[in-house]
This record gives structure tokens, sequence and C-alpha cells, in this order.
């Protein structure tokens, strides 16, 4: 298993590998200032593993504007290239109000 952080001003990403799934944990305010360093870090390690599962866990997310949905469909058309899955876990009822008004219920499963 490998961890790696990635922090931001606002937001921060704490990434586990662990076989063949990528786990990224996420902290504090997804907006556009923060989404690019965090999207990188995400893809880096997608890039590497070729998870077959990626699991974007917003336990921690106190703010999402649409910077967090195009993070979301940006690592599932990246998960779909693998012939993988992609899962959304935690996220608070605001924010998976967000997502599937957003139609991301569609294509990942909310956990």
């Amino acid at each position: 298993m490998e961890i790696k952080n990635t922090q931001n001003n606002s937001m921060s990403v704490r990434i586990e590998n662990d076989d063949g799934k990528v786990i990224a944990y996420l902290e504090g305010e997804l907006d556009h200032h923060s989404a690019k360093s965090i999207r990188e870090k995400i893809d880096e390690n997608i890039e590497r593993m070729s998870p077959k599962l990626l699991i974007l866990d917003f336990k921690n997310v106190t703010f999402m504007d649409s910077s967090g949905i195009g993070l979301v469909l940006g690592r599932y058309r990246m998960m779909q290239l693998l012939k993988g899955k992609l899962v959304v876990r935690n996220a608070s009822m605001h924010i998976k109000k967000v997502m599937r008004l957003a139609g991301l219920d569609r294509l990942a499963d909310f956990e």
C-alpha cells in the first residue's frame, strides 16, 4: 500500500494504492483553485497503477463547486479506458444532490 499527500491552500488529497484499487481521500474545499492539482495527483496514480477500481472519498470535503463535477467526470472517463469502475464514497447530502443533478449517479456508484 502506498500513501501520498498533496496539499493545496484549501484542499488536500491522500491517496492509497492497494491490490488493484486507488482510493483518493479528499479533504477541504474542492473548487477551481484546487481541482487541477488534485486531478493531476489522482491521474498520476491511475496512470501508474492501472487500477480496476477508483474510489473518491468525499467524507471530509466541506465545499464543492462545478470543478468537483469535472473532477469526477474526468476520472470516470479514465476508468472507462481501463475498463474499471468508479465509486464516490461518503459524499454529504448536498454534494450527492449536486452530483445527481449533473447525472453522475448514472456513471459512478455512490456509497
